[in-house]
């Protein structure tokens, strides 16, 4: 049986999710249509806006999207300020999103120096700033009430993408602006929204979604991501599920490789970076992938690239040592038996890799 550990990338989706998505598909109407289908699909609609709100705790405003990287183009292109500025770990689509940002550098650890922050933003009018909750890569969680306290000094905007955060932990009160992904939590893809305090803060650019939005909503994708975040539960996984990870880290050190989390400044449990002596990223997947484990080199975005990731590379990462570091990440069903055997599998294959090196 082949062991999924990718879900910084794609998590599958819950049962009760796929269960309102298939509602959807029977019940679906233009929710804009004057007739009696599309006001029961405008009412299921806005049933769902409400749902999600109470299920992340917040209390302004949400407009659907297609996804996270909707979300971040929209957040970061019709925000009403002025300079955009973004940590240099951003997820590719925040970075694409505002490809003429300033890009804040990072701390070793992978957290952002709240001086360096505070220079960039000194004199500037209205500004801008786009930052992770949790680092897609690493795990490191950044300290956002830190970094709104500071935005907010500025008369500033903050837009923070939770991603990996939502429905894992909560949602930062502190922000401005939230971009949140339902596939990240087990809801279906093609589905997301964007959190914000007030309307006022983005320009109008459609005519769905109270006029902030182009394209018909997604009914369906809508209740999948509503039923998601209503099975989440706190904590995200219980503890005993990863304890195997506790051990792996510390034959990961005695065998001579990186456990990541040992550098970030605030380490989380549900993405761990480890980079195995003696063997690169991508001899790793592949073998990896034969024996039945699912991993990754990265982000998904740029999974495919042999390029140096750029948020090892802003960390300022040893080449070589960000050349063998690949991804796992823990989903809603990891089992604890899913981690006993991936971490039996990196220690007989470190070991395998260190004897030829030696």
């Amino acid at each position: 049986m082949r062991i999924y550990l990718d879900h910084a990338a794609t998590t599958p989706i819950r049962p009760e999710a796929a269960e309102a998505v298939a509602l959807g598909m029977e019940l679906w109407a233009n929710p804009s249509s004057p007739h009696a289908q599309g006001r029961k699909a405008r009412a299921l609609l806005e049933d769902a806006r409400e749902r999600v709100k109470v299920a992340l705790g917040w209390k302004g405003e949400l407009i659907f999207t297609s996804g996270a990287s909707e979300s971040a183009a929209l957040a970061l292109g019709a925000a009403r300020g002025g300079a955009r500025l973004v940590c240099a770990v951003e997820h590719e689509s925040v970075l694409k999103a505002a490809p003429d940002a300033e890009r804040l550098p990072m701390r070793p650890d992978g957290a952002l120096d709240m001086e360096i922050l505070r220079e960039a933003l000194d004199g500037r009018e209205r500004p801008v700033v786009a930052a992770q909750a949790i680092n897609s890569e690493t795990g490191n969680r950044q300290d956002i009430s830190a970094i709104a306290a500071v935005v907010h000094a500025a008369d500033g905007l903050l837009i923070v993408d939770a991603a990996q955060s939502a429905g894992k932990f909560a949602i930062p009160e502190e922000a401005d602006m939230v971009i949140v992904s339902a596939h990240k939590l087990g809801g279906p893809p093609g589905t997301g929204a964007l959190l914000l305090r007030d309307f006022a803060m983005l320009e109008a650019a459609g005519g769905q979604e109270r006029g902030y939005r182009r394209g018909t909503e997604n009914l369906p994708g809508v209740l999948g991501m509503a039923a998601a975040l209503d099975a989440c539960r706190t904590p995200f996984l219980p503890a005993e599920v990863l304890e195997p990870a506790d051990a792996l880290a510390a034959h990961v050190r005695d065998l001579g490789g990186v456990w990541l989390s040992d550098l970030l400044a605030d380490p989380t449990p549900y993405i761990c970076a480890i980079a195995m002596p003696g063997l690169s990223a991508s001899a790793q997947l592949m073998r990896f992938d034969m024996a039945g484990f699912a991993v990754s080199q990265g982000s998904a975005c740029s999974s495919g690239s042999l390029k140096r990731s750029p948020v090892l590379g802003a960390m300022g990462l040893d080449e070589d040592v960000a050349q063998r570091t690949i991804r796992v990440s823990f989903g809603w069903n990891t089992a604890r038996e899913d981690v006993e055997r991936f971490s039996a599998a990196w220690v007989a294959m470190a070991g395998e890799a260190k004897v030829r090196v030696a």
